[in-house]
């Protein structure tokens, strides 16, 4: 029900009746429409929907039955009370096992009726609480744009929704495109903290000498160029969520400051004497793998076990392929309503040719093709793609030697081959490893090819 006032629709052949009713009605503050047939009253509800029908049993060759059927098919939602002659019991019960309300039996008294309208009143406010409420569960459950049934993102989100009424810091692996700040998003929606600040920071787009101060802030004068006093991005979540993107990346001067702010909740800007305590729900992610960074040297070992207090690994597309068809839908109707386009449609043919590409890329290589089919609807332009994609290597073309190979010098190979192939073009190398271009430039910096 809206906030308007209770509208009501009254249906009665006998017009002293009918007239007497609406008086009735409208010195209580209610909105009344009235017809004195099931045709004229099926009329009115084209033209304008009521919160609530109230029609008496017999009108003409219709009944009130017939306007109950047609309106339980079309406005399953609305209110509809039904008026029976004295002893047609047998009419009452009918008229609720098809749906209605409630029911008076003639003659009854006006407290009787304003009774029965209230009652009904209260419970389409109580329907309509728990549609809403309803929503919004269906909302968290798709946590905030995450959107998947296969196995692994089930359990997703459970330790999504476990830890997310917590403070407890988390650490969400993944490879780049997987949605792992989708998933940081969902924790800070759903915690208690939804209504204070979330800010995001990116480790790895960050100059190394100016993490310091983007992460802890400075005092003025504290570097050459620090004309005011910046805030960090720690202080500026304080009280809410911070949002550690690339953790991996960060560099290991900084991992110590941070370490600290994790065991102490506190700060010192750059160049300030004094410490800033701050309140800061930690959320970190990356797509390197940190045990081998810790294990190379380039992560701190101690920060690694404070962020890992709850991991989160972010399952790569293609092992969630039944989720293919599903998210192809749900981004064709977000990017639909985002450019305010029709809803485009794909052929069988192509929508297979989705579920079998292995979307190196991820969640964010499909929402990208599917945004650009949108608009610009060239349905060829996509599939003449997704054909030049590499396909997954046919490992019985394939086997190891018996003694053995060094991993790294294979890996790196494999690199070298792909780049000469393209004559260095990193993009079309990565694409023909099937890697995300991220992963791809990890693995060049890795072995100095870069």
């Amino acid at each position: 029900m809206s906030q308007q006032p209770f509208h009501i629709l009254v249906v009665e052949d006998e017009p002293d009746q009918r007239s007497l009713i609406c008086q009735m009605l409208t010195a209580n503050n209610y909105v009344v429409s009235e017809a004195d047939s099931v045709e004229q009253a099926i009329l009115l509800l084209k033209k304008s929907v009521p919160d609530l029908i109230f029609s008496d049993w017999k009108l003409g060759q219709l009944t009130g039955m017939d306007l109950l059927t047609y309106v339980r098919r079309e406005h399953a939602e609305l209110g509809f009370i039904i008026a029976t002659a004295y002893g047609t019991i047998t009419h009452a019960v009918d008229a609720m096992q098809a749906g209605a309300d409630d029911y008076l039996s003639k003659p009854y008294q006006r407290q009787s009726l304003f009774m029965a309208i209230d009652k009904v009143a209260k419970s389409l406010k109580l329907k309509q609480h728990n549609r809403r409420l309803a929503s919004e569960l269906s909302q968290q459950q798709e946590l905030v744009g995450l959107v998947g049934k296969a196995p692994c993102m089930q359990k997703v989100y459970t330790r999504v929704q476990r830890v997310s009424a917590t403070d407890a810091t988390v650490l969400i692996g993944g490879e780049s495109g997987t949605g792992k700040e989708l998933a940081a998003r969902a924790l800070y929606q759903l915690s208690q903290r939804h209504h204070k600040p979330f800010v995001a920071i990116n480790c790895g787009a960050i100059p190394e000498s100016l993490a310091e101060s983007e992460l802890f802030g400075a005092e003025k004068g504290a570097f050459t160029g620090a004309t005011i006093q910046k805030i960090g991005k720690l202080e500026a979540a304080n009280g809410g969520t911070i949002f550690l993107d690339e953790i991996g990346d960060l560099p290991l001067l900084q991992q110590t400051k941070l370490l600290r702010f994790l065991q102490e909740g506190v700060i010192s800007r750059l160049g300030q004497n004094g410490e800033i305590k701050l309140d800061v729900r930690v959320i970190a992610a990356t797509h390197r793998d940190l045990p081998t960074e810790v294990a190379e040297g380039r992560f701190r070992e101690d920060l690694y076990y404070r962020l890992n207090v709850v991991p989160i690994h972010m399952p790569p597309l293609r092992e969630r392929q039944e989720d293919i068809g599903r998210l192809v839908e749900h981004f064709l109707k977000l990017h639909s309503s985002q450019y305010k386009v029709a809803l485009p449609k794909l052929t069988p043919m192509t929508l297979k040719q989705l579920l079998d590409h292995s979307w190196p890329g991820n969640v964010r290589e499909l929402a990208n093709r599917i945004e650009r089919f949108v608009l610009l609807g060239d349905e060829d332009e996509m599939v003449d793609e997704l054909a030049c994609q590499p396909k997954p290597l046919n490992t019985s073309q394939f086997s190891l030697p018996e003694q053995g190979l060094e991993w790294e010098v294979f890996e790196k190979d494999c690199l070298e081959q792909a780049m000469d192939k393209h004559q260095g073009n990193r993009t079309k190398a990565a694409k023909f490893l099937g890697l995300s271009y991220k992963a791809f430039l990890y693995r060049l910096e890795k072995y100095q090819l870069v």
